[in-house]
């Protein structure tokens, strides 16, 4: 189980917000996000930001760093660290079992990420056995493309086909490519998935009007499943 960070907005949480952040952060990183999204005084969320596993980073030449996965190249047909995707998605379906184990059922749980946090939260929300409330991807892409059709969409176990998706992108991003953004939003929204697509003038980050945004679907989303 991952060391994690968490706010809770609330006595009693009635839902889970899981966050994971990008490559060389920790939990911390989207901390100071929670107050900004002005989570109303009855709705009781708890945010668990996780910290990524230590690990050697071939790209900043194996530096070891807080990564949800290795690495390889920029290259976005080069090869890819499939084992390091597989066991970080684990780890978030660990995450989501705590929170069920903690009272929270899995229809009231989003997953979130931003950038490699991001594909993660894309490679394994999509592939938990339960349904969740929703998923939200900033500045990422969809990771290991060619096991989507048969791990998700030809899955009897996969319940979260269809699933809401908020996702958002910088037009001048310069580490996740925006077409990586737009090239997964359209697999997802051909797969039948409800994807609610932002894009902004920014580079790779997060900016107050994404964060508007980022409220008003998480207070929809957490109001249609209750």
């Amino acid at each position: 189980m991952a060391d994690t960070v968490e706010i809770e907005t609330g006595p009693s949480p009635s839902g889970s917000v899981i966050w994971l952040h990008g490559l060389g952060a920790d939990g911390h990183d989207f901390e100071p996000i929670v107050p900004e999204l002005r989570i109303p005084t009855d709705l009781s969320i708890r945010f668990v930001f996780p910290h990524a596993p230590v690990r050697p980073v071939t790209i900043n030449g194996g530096m070891a760093m807080r990564a949800w996965y290795d690495i390889y190249s920029l290259d976005r047909d080069g090869p890819a660290d499939e084992p390091g995707i597989r066991a970080s998605s684990e780890i978030l379906h660990e995450l989501i079992r705590r929170e069920q184990d903690r009272g929270i059922p899995a229809k009231r749980i989003v997953a979130a990420g931003f950038s490699q946090g991001g594909a993660i939260v894309l490679h394994g929300a999509l592939r938990y056995p339960e349904r969740l409330a929703g998923l939200m991807a900033l500045s990422t892409y969809l990771p290991l493309p060619g096991s989507f059709d048969a791990e998700v969409l030809q899955n009897p176990e996969a319940r979260n086909r269809g699933l809401p998706i908020f996702m958002a992108h910088g037009n001048f991003d310069p580490v996740l490519p925006f077409q990586a953004g737009v090239d997964s939003r359209d697999r997802l929204a051909a797969s039948g998935f409800d994807v609610e697509w932002h894009e902004y003038p920014i580079a790779h980050g997060v900016c107050p009007e994404e964060v508007s945004h980022i409220r008003t679907w998480l207070l929809s989303v957490f109001d249609a499943t209750e």
